[in-house]
């Protein structure tokens, strides 16, 4: 069993299990219910807060904002904020969040295979 604490993975666990702590690192930064799809949508442009709101018509508010911190919290993201009047904030992919990709596109290409 994975031991995680507040703060991430138990010390322990890191140095027992290497092999696995990739494995369960990256399953913790993409959970969530929008992740993916968030990656996904930020895979070829960066957009503001409310194109990805209208891209997952179904997310609250909230929820859209507490994933993008998470994200951003995992440098998958970035967030850049323009000092204009309202101020324009744009999301898009880190380094991190661009090494990321290959796995989202597998995900796509699996779905595709096998989901209905």
């Amino acid at each position: 069993m994975v031991k995680i604490c507040n703060y991430g993975f138990d010390e322990s666990f890191v140095e027992e299990h290497r092999d696995m702590h990739g494995i369960a690192y990256t399953q913790n930064v993409l959970s969530g219910r929008y992740k993916n799809l968030i990656l996904w949508y930020l895979k070829e442009n960066d957009r503001r807060f409310g194109e990805i709101k209208k891209f997952l018509t179904s997310v609250s508010q909230g929820s859209l904002t507490k994933q993008l911190r998470e994200l951003e919290s995992d440098e998958i993201i970035t967030r850049t904020i323009y000092p204009e009047v309202p101020p324009k904030v744009v999301y898009g992919l880190s380094k991190k969040g661009k090494d990321l990709m290959p796995i989202i596109d597998m995900m796509e290409e699996f779905g595709k295979k096998h989901g209905r």
